[in-house]
């Protein structure tokens, strides 16, 4: 999670290096493509990574195993991901070579572990299912990034334009789009005291999200694309509105009612992916729209998945701390601390702010062609994702404050 927030810095600060060329960005080296493999490899797998690692255990009823899996994973994919982003943005094939296998690596281990712990759970089948669709689609995104890392370093295995339209729908939508839902039915109960949704429409949604995977999967490959990519955000549009009426009954039903404006970012998260799906279906028909391909990006990647996770980063960030401050008050004195003592709230107050803003000038750029409008977006996202550090760095340093004395005689818990 630590390395998420930093790498969210470093997404803005890439983009406004490279703000003249990501108003109409559609591919290509430099720093707008830098810029989204931050967000994407650097934020979003990251978080999903240390959610599942935490989260799918709860709903498989086994534990993930040594910790030294995951450590090993986090040293090997931060600095994968790291050189992988510079070569883009500098240019550097060979640093982008490095950086993908090193990222590639770290992924690969990853899968092997997520599959260890779905093979053998015991609880949640709905929540395990979504695991391992999530799990497929990592085996296609994998798969596609690197016939595009060879196509940039002059070894092209599969038609370029092929590898980016799977990579982008296995990869947003598959991988970490069925992550999301899936651990949706764990934390939205959780953080608003509810009861899990109904069983046999969550197992609707889920069908017809893997049946608009495959449907888009086959129009890629070429099957009928323009009937295939249609029936796909049809199909995906039922998906997550089934989804989206499920979270929302969890939420006027729960217990907890006020859940402040982490909340509020997930509900316009939520009207992202919507959204990205009816833009989607523009796409696949042509729209005459200048930048409605950069739109959706936009509104798929920072509207959607990185506002959700950013919004649930909120809540599990001081959550876990709370937990872990509690086992090291069971071995001293006195209660644990609530998660909302360990949380600053100004900074998060202006990240929210800040957020929004960078998103909004950001769509406002794409549809005037605008640098100056980007660098505007990217030092609001820049100021942002600071004060989100800040939150972050706040929860540390209270839950570490936190640490049991030692009794006479012996070494300090560490």
């Amino acid at each position: 999670f630590g390395a998420a927030v930093a790498f969210h810095a470093c997404a803005w600060i890439a983009l406004f290096i490279g703000a003249d060329a990501a108003a109409q960005f559609a591919g290509g080296l430099g720093w707008p493509l830098a810029a989204l493999h931050f967000v994407t490899l650097g934020v979003l797998v990251m978080t999903a990574i240390g959610a599942s690692l935490q989260l799918l255990p709860v709903a498989t009823r086994l534990p993930v195993g040594s910790e030294r899996w995951p450590a090993a994973i986090w040293w090997l994919y931060t600095p994968g991901v790291a050189m992988t982003a510079l070569g883009m943005g500098a240019g550097a094939t060979m640093l982008l070579a490095a950086g993908a296998v090193a990222v590639v690596a770290a992924l690969i281990a990853y899968a092997a572990l997520l599959a260890r712990n779905l093979t053998g759970a015991k609880g949640m089948p709905v929540v395990v299912a979504h695991g391992w669709a999530a799990l497929g689609s990592l085996v296609v995104a994998i798969a596609t990034a690197l016939a595009l890392a060879c196509t940039y370093v002059g070894m092209p295995t599969i038609d370029r334009a092929t590898a980016i339209v799977l990579h982008v729908v296995y990869a947003a939508y598959g991988f970490m789009g069925m992550l999301a839902l899936g651990l949706s039915y764990i934390v939205v109960p959780m953080f608003a005291l509810s009861t899990a949704p109904a069983e046999r429409p969550a197992w609707a949604s889920f069908a017809l999200a893997v049946l608009a995977l495959l449907l888009a999967g086959a129009a890629a490959l070429g099957i009928a694309p323009e009937m295939l990519r249609t029936a796909a955000v049809a199909t995906g549009l039922a998906a997550a509105i089934l989804h989206l009426r499920l979270m929302t009954s969890a939420l006027r039903t729960g217990m907890r009612r006020h859940l402040g404006r982490s909340f509020t970012l997930v509900r316009i998260a939520w009207a992202a992916l919507v959204a990205s799906l009816v833009i989607a279906l523009a796409v696949v028909h042509d729209a005459p729209v200048d930048g409605i391909t950069t739109q959706f990006g936009l509104v798929l990647i920072g509207g959607w998945l990185l506002t959700f996770l950013l919004a649930i980063l909120q809540r599990i960030v001081p959550f876990l701390a709370s937990m872990h401050a509690g086992q090291v008050k069971a071995r001293g004195r006195g209660l644990p601390p609530t998660p909302s003592a360990l949380t600053a709230e100004r900074p998060l107050a202006i990240h929210f702010a800040c957020h929004l803003a960078a998103l909004a000038l950001l769509a406002i750029a794409i549809a005037a062609d605008s640098a100056l409008a980007v660098r505007a977006a990217a030092a609001v996202g820049t100021a942002g994702a600071l004060a989100f550090g800040v939150f972050f760095a706040t929860v540390m340093r209270r839950m570490r404050g936190l640490k049991a004395p030692a009794a006479p005689g012996t070494m300090p818990a560490s």
